[in-house]
């Protein structure tokens, strides 16, 4: 789909506070309240826009623990491991890669010890033959 320059100004202010009333999107946009509305309606009809979500703040965030894993699966085991990590609460992310591991899941958890949990519990999943864990310390750059 083709985004206008202020499809994508709205997209940017539902980014930053998806709460924002119409009205203040139109008044920041300078459009009618009317054409915002239009405009939310037909992102949200041809699929751009699929919901709207929490944004943790980054104190809460911040005391969470992230960590990547790193997992090589059985052949053909792809679509199995993959529903039960959709299972799993704390895999934030899911990624195919290339190279010698399949996936990377990104999971988070509120102590070590519950990370330490889910990590066994991923690593014993049918299908995944191997994973291999890094526990971020901090965030450097964040977009």
């Amino acid at each position: 789909m083709q985004l206008t320059l202020k499809d994508r100004e709205l997209l940017a202010l539902l980014g930053e506070n998806a709460r924002t009333p119409v009205a203040a999107l139109a008044k920041k946009l300078s459009l009618s309240r009317t054409t915002v509305q239009a405009r939310l309606e037909r992102l949200e009809r041809e699929g751009v826009i699929t919901g709207y979500g929490v944004r943790l703040s980054a104190e809460y965030s911040s005391s969470l623990i992230n960590a990547h894993i790193l997992i090589t699966i059985a052949p053909k085991a792809l679509s199995e491991v993959v529903a039960s990590l959709g299972r799993v609460q704390g895999v934030t992310t899911l990624h195919s890669v290339s190279g010698s591991f399949d996936l990377i899941a990104i999971i988070v958890a509120p102590t070590i010890t519950e990370l330490d949990h889910l990590i066994d519990e991923i690593g014993a999943m049918n299908g995944v033959e191997r994973t291999l864990s890094s526990i971020i310390l901090s965030t450097r750059i964040s977009r």
